[in-house]
């Protein structure tokens, strides 16, 4: 390994700029490394700031297919949710981005990997995480920690200045108010005027989905085909000829967009992230929501009622996997193994409503459906005996039974022994 040689994580924005000329002057040479994940940005502009920077090489790499293929869709299969709102946009795609990187280390034979991510966030946990996973003898230089770094750099006015002594091109001013992150699954807003947990952003500053108030006041009529959990063909009906879309990313991008539309997929809140601070975030989500409804009504139909009652207590736990940087561990393949069997024979159609920022199921059919319409029906026995219905509660009201006399018991015993007093 080539101990000057260094691949920095680079997004051409104020901080990996400012890193990537420091990298330089500390005397290494900067592999410039931008990882396309559906971000809208002008990555010809981006590769052109990197080397005016000074930047020996520019690798810029298309992950988006992969992303959504061996990402995105496996963590939508696993009902990835941490706590319970978060989809995952951001921590879904630090570890395939952090492997390309040790694959570009690869490529040149280079001794280091960096990243700007700070020392507060959950980014720096998932890159270094990763790369240790892929590749113990690569070194990581995170300049945030670094304190010859730190003494230089206590906050944005330093970064902007430094910016200006070098002659270095950056996108940003003192006046911006928030931070972003973007890719195909969501975009984030957070920091800045919203790190008040009570300050409602204004509704100017959201580039993803419709406000409610700008959204149709008419629906869109969609149906999505899934194979054993994998989505695999959408249909909007709404229009005189339908349009249906297969290819994955394709797919993907058009459930974005129709969730765009509908203003589909925000949600505002306050998370924890691992290293035990609190952070209040906002995502926008539009593709990623609707996959995630109808997934999840298809497996009303066509789910073990078990299966599904075990792979629910798994989920959270596989949303703090990945959350937390953990995409490369045992841990993971362990739960994605249980997440492959679940999803065995979830095959067939849900269609849903959009409305309003609402995705609303209204149909679904599947081959391998678990729904006995005569077993459900309340007017035809269908084949199910009515009277073994009170064998099944004698046997479960058992236990109930039980405790009350215990219970009662113990209030006797407490009343007797007031009255002894």
């Amino acid at each position: 390994m080539k101990d000057d040689t260094i691949v920095l994580a680079y997004s051409g924005g104020l901080d990996t700029s400012i890193i990537l000329k420091w990298l330089e002057l500390e005397g290494f040479r900067v592999i410039a490394y931008v990882a396309d994940v559906g971000q809208e940005e002008d990555f010809e502009k981006v590769a052109r700031r990197a080397r005016a920077t000074g930047a020996a090489e520019v690798e810029v790499c298309d992950l988006k297919e992969e992303f959504v293929t061996d990402y995105i869709f496996p963590a939508i299969r696993g009902r990835a949710v941490y706590e319970g709102r978060y989809l995952l946009g951001t921590a879904l795609a630090r570890p395939i981005i952090a492997k390309k990187q040790i694959e570009i280390a690869r490529k040149y034979d280079a001794g280091w990997v960096s990243h700007g991510a700070t020392g507060k966030g959950n980014d720096q946990v998932r890159f270094e995480l990763a790369f240790a996973a892929l590749a113990a003898r690569i070194k990581v230089l995170a300049p945030w920690k670094e304190s010859r770094f730190l003494e230089r750099f206590q906050g944005r006015r330093d970064l902007i200045r430094f910016a200006e002594e070098n002659g270095i091109d950056i996108p940003v001013t003192l006046e911006k108010s928030f931070s972003t992150d973007e890719n195909l699954m969501h975009k984030s807003y957070e920091s800045g005027v919203l790190e008040d947990p009570m300050q409602q952003p204004d509704p100017g500053i959201f580039t993803v989905c419709s406000n409610l108030e700008d959204a149709p006041d008419r629906k869109s009529t969609i149906e999505i085909d899934f194979v054993d959990g994998f989505p695999v063909a959408v249909r909007d009906l709404t229009g005189d000829t339908p349009k249906e879309v297969t290819s994955p990313l394709p797919l993907f991008q058009f459930l974005n967009e129709l969730g765009r539309i509908h203003g589909i997929g925000r949600v505002d809140l306050v998370e924890n992230r691992y290293i035990g601070i609190k952070s209040r975030g906002i995502y926008e989500t539009p593709g990623g929501t609707i996959l995630h409804e109808a997934l999840r009504d298809l497996e009303g139909i066509a789910m073990d009622k078990q299966v599904q009652r075990l792979r629910d207590m798994l989920a959270p736990e596989l949303a703090a996997v990945i959350y937390n940087g953990y995409w490369f561990s045992p841990e993971m393949e362990f739960l994605m193994a249980a997440v492959e069997k679940s999803q065995e024979l979830i095959t067939g159609t849900v269609r849903l409503e959009l409305y309003k920022g609402t995705a609303r199921p209204v149909g679904r059919t599947s081959p391998s459906s678990l729904y006995n319409p005569e077993l459900a029906s309340m007017d035809i026995a269908g084949g199910f005996d009515q009277s073994d219905s009170a064998g099944f509660i004698r046997v479960n009201a058992l236990r109930l039974k039980a405790h009350r006399v215990i219970t009662r018991e113990a209030e006797k015993g407490e009343s007797d022994a007031t009255l002894g007093q």
